[in-house]
Order: C-alpha cells, then sequence, then structure tokens
C-alpha cells in the first residue's frame, strides 16, 4: 500500500477513526497497530507476512531467552543474527550470491546455472526487509547489551516491529525509544497535530510534485544513456536524480513522522539538510540519520571504531560503507557507491582538508561544491543498472564536452532549480524567522501548506513508488 495512493487515504481514515476509540486502552491500540500494519504490509503481498512474523516471533522469544538464560546469552543473539541475516541472504540476495558463482565457475570452465534452481518467489524481494530486520536485530542486540529489556507483551513487540508509518522504508525506530511509548496513553496536543500536518503536507509535496516530476529527467536519461554527450546534461541529470532520491526518500520520512505525532508517538528526524554539507563526514550525519546511527552502533563500533592505530580505524569504515552499500542492494554498483564513499571519507580523515577550506565564506562555498561533485559522483552508481553503464556516464560527465545542448526544457531546468531553491530558503528559514512575528509565521506557514496543497493536486507527478521500498 502506497501512501500516495487513494487506498491509502481510505486506511489512513478508517485507522484514525478507529484509533479515537482504541487509544485509550493499552491492549486494544496495540493489537490495532498490529493489525492494521499487517494489513498495510500485506496489501503488497499477504503471502511476505509470515516472514516478517516469523521474524519477529524469533527476536521476541530471543530477546526473553538472553534474559532469563544469561550463561547462554551468546548462543541466543547468535540465533537471533544468523536468521535475521539468513532471510535478508535467502530473499534479497540468493539470486545475486549464485549469480556470482556461477559467473566464477563459467571462468573456470564450468557450464552452471545455479541461479535458476531459486525458487520464483524468492527472487522477489519482500518490501522493506532490510528496514525491519535490522529493527528486529537491534532488539536483541540491546537486550544482550544490557540496554534494553525484553518486552513481554507481544502485541506490543510486533506493534514496535509492524508499526505501519514507518514499516517499509523507515525511519528505523529503535527498540528503546519506540517500546515505552506503546505503553503510554498517547496525549496529542494542537501543536502535535499542527506538526503533523505539517510534516505530511510537506512530505507529500516533496514526493508527489518534486521527486516523481524529476523522474522521468533521470529515468529517460539512464534508458538512452547516448542521448547526449554534453558534460552539461549529465551534471544536470545527476543533479535531478540526487534531489529526485532526497525529496522521495526524506518525503517518506516527513510523511510517516507526521503520522505518528497524530498517533501521539516521536520518530526521530532522518534527515537534516545533507546537500549543506561542508564534509562527507557530515553528509553522514545528516542523510538517512536512523541508518547512519545504526550502522555506527551496530557494525563500526562493534569493529573498534576509530580506536587504536589508524589503519584499523579506516579498515573499519571501509567495511562500515562496503557493507552499507550492499545493504541497499543487491548488485555490485551499490558496493562501489560505499567503497567511493568510503575512499573520500578516508581521504578526508587523512589529510583533514575540509579543515582548512573552512576559514572563510569563498572557500566555504568552493567545499560545499566539493562535497556534492563527490557525492554526485557516488549517485551516478546507486541509480546505474551496471557498472558499465555507470563508468559510460561519469565518463561523460568528466569528458569536458563543450557542447551546451541538452535534451531538458525549460520546464525540466525550472524544476531542478526549484528543488535546489526549496533547500536553501528551507536551511536558512531559522535566519530569517527573528523577522517575522510568531503570527506572521504562522500565516506564511499555513500558506505555504495550502499551496503545496494545490500543487499536488495539480501538478503531482507519475505516482511512483517510493524508491527505497526497494530495499
Amino acid at each position: 500500500m502506497l501512501f500516495n495512493s487513494a487506498i491509502f487515504l481510505v486506511f489512513g481514515f478508517v485507522f484514525f477513526a478507529l484509533w479515537q476509540w482504541a487509544k485509550n486502552d493499552r491492549n486494544s491500540r496495540l493489537i490495532l497497530i498490529t493489525l492494521s500494519s499487517f494489513l498495510f504490509y500485506g496489501w503488497w503481498d499477504w503471502r511476505f507476512l509470515f516472514l516478517i512474523i516469523g521474524s519477529g516471533l524469533l527476536d521476541f522469544f530471543v530477546g526473553l531467552s538472553i534474559e532469563k538464560y544469561p550463561n547462554r546469552r551468546k548462543l541466543f543473539l547468535f540465533v537471533s543474527i544468523i536468521g535475521n541475516i539468513g532471510s535478508l541472504a535467502a530473499f534479497k540476495y540468493s539470486g545475486f550470491i549464485f549469480e556470482n558463482i556461477d559467473f566464477l565457475l563459467h571462468s573456470y570452465g564450468y557450464n552452471t546455472n545455479l541461479k535458476a534452481g531459486i525458487p520464483d518467489f524468492m527472487l522477489i524481494t519482500p518490501v522493506g526487509i532490510s528496514f525491519y530486520t535490522f529493527q528486529s536485530m537491534s532488539y536483541t542486540i540491546d537486550i544482550y547489551r544490557n540496554e534494553l529489556k525484553p518486552t513481554r507483551n507481544i502485541m506490543q513487540f510486533f506493534a514496535y516491529l509492524s508499526m505501519f508509518p514507518q514499516l517499509v522504508a523507515g525511519p528505523i525506530v529503535r527498540a528503546r525509544d519506540l517500546l515505552p511509548q506503546l505503553l503510554k496513553k498517547p496525549q496529542t496536543t494542537e501543536q502535535d497535530r499542527y506538526d503533523g500536518l505539517k510534516l505530511i503536507v510537506h512530505g507529500y509535496f516533496k514526493k508527489m510534485v518534486l521527486a516523481d516530476n524529476l523522474a522521468p529527467i533521470v529515468n529517460q536519461a539512464f534508458v538512452h544513456e547516448n542521448m547526449s554527450n554534453s558534460t552539461l546534461y549529465w551534471w544536470l541529470v545527476i543533479t535531478a536524480f540526487a534531489f529526485q532520491i532526497y525529496f522521495d526518500f526524506s518525503g517518506y520520512s516527513d510523511i510517516a513522522r507526521g503520522l505518528a505525532k497524530w498517533m501521539g508517538l516521536n520518530f526521530n528526524l532522518n534527515f537534516n539538510h545533507p546537500y549543506t554539507s561542508l564534509s562527507l563526514r557530515e553528509f553522514w550525519t545528516r542523510w538517512h540519520i536512523s541508518l547512519s546511527t545504526w550502522f555506527k552502533d551496530y557494525v563500526y563500533i562493534p569493529l573498534g571504531g576509530s580506536k587504536g592505530k589508524k589503519w584499523k580505524g579506516d579498515v573499519n569504515m571501509w567495511i562500515t560503507m562496503l557493507v552499507s552499500g550492499l545493504w541497499h542492494g543487491a548488485n555490485w554498483t551499490f558496493v562501489i557507491w560505499g567503497a567511493i564513499h568510503a575512499f573520500f571519507l578516508n581521504v578526508e580523515r587523512r589529510f583533514r582538508w575540509t579543515k582548512v577550506l573552512l576559514k572563510n565564506s569563498v572557500t566555504r562555498v568552493l567545499l560545499l561544491l566539493l562535497i556534492m561533485v563527490q557525492v554526485w559522483v557516488a549517485w551516478v552508481f546507486f541509480r546505474a543498472d551496471d557498472i558499465h553503464q555507470a563508468l559510460f556516464i561519469v565518463g561523460k560527465m568528466f569528458s569536458f564536452n563543450t557542447d551546451f545542448y541538452t535534451p531538458l526544457n525549460f520546464g525540466d531546468f525550472i524544476l531542478i532549480a526549484v528543488g535546489i531553491m526549496r533547500e536553501i530558503w528551507i536551511y536558512h528559514k531559522i535566519d530569517r524567522n527573528k523577522f517575522y512575528s510568531e503570527k506572521w509565521k504562522f500565516l506564511v506557514d499555513v500558506a505555504l501548506m495550502v499551496l503545496f496543497i494545490v500543487l499536488i493536486v495539480f501538478l503531482r507527478g507519475s505516482g511512483n513508488e517510493f524508491i527505497y521500498f526497494q530495499f
């Protein structure tokens, strides 16, 4: 079920109508959240409900077992990790794994086709499997670390694991943050409801007006990569994709956070103007915050983090970024995307050149542009169908072809400019607030929401799925 679909509007109306009745009783609201979330998820393919239920049951009982049998806590944690990683490997990476085994065997003269033996249903990646498996694993890991007490209420656990606003594309919510909220009677103020509405409207505007209208520019370019040799054209295309994926994903996160506010729950900020970062390290504190902190807490730090010798910290960072790349998809392009970020992070860490360029406004602008170039090059591999296509496009970007002809029309240029200006305007909004009274700020916010709703109705794009559903 898509947020940007008519059926979700019906679903949301029915849910919040029932929520007014159920929220005052703990068991009623936990049951309503769980059953509604199962309906929301099963709308795509009801068969994969068994996967999330199975994963949840495993970690629910593992959590209880870690507490009950402390001498065997490592064994139970191992069972949880193997179970979750195993389901990811089977349903998301089995085709990729066997395809690469076939390739290696073919290079040694063996004619195999192991991928053909995989059942068809296992070649379909369940929506959001990477999100809920990571969320489920963090529950048992936190219990193992004595940072969380396991819940004995199975409905509370499944309400946490399957919470429909963030189930299929995040943000990844930690059990220690959400489980306590589920036990409290939700209280929403008028300000909470208004803030939730604002998040939802802004989220839909980002997705349906900006991301969905940028999508055809990007899709056409990647389907017909020989359309233009212009260096300018390809930098514009990748700029369009950078803002498409940002508005698509941050739009989803905004809608999720807004729906949660209406339920009296709080999800942490997941995006914080990443394209204003002045270092790649800063970029990763602003982009997909819930995932980057997950990898830091559960991969990078357990490996040793930056403690000890510098080369060990570099190795730990490379491992974390490569795993992050693979998490995004079963394709070598994602691994290279992670490697590009690891390389530039490594250079930044070793030479500390970003600190030198922070001294004045001119060098800060140059630094901002340099970070964007690094991120944009990595985005090529993230979006490309294969490595060959990615290298071809990167070659066009750095061919310095002086042909300024592009297949883009005036509307495409305006759309890209609006996306960039919106981010700059929102980022500097705090600085301008001192010039407005509270009354004027409220009126401006309301006027913008009305404008965004009108644009959503009349200028919405083709209604594509959210990009991160595939992960």
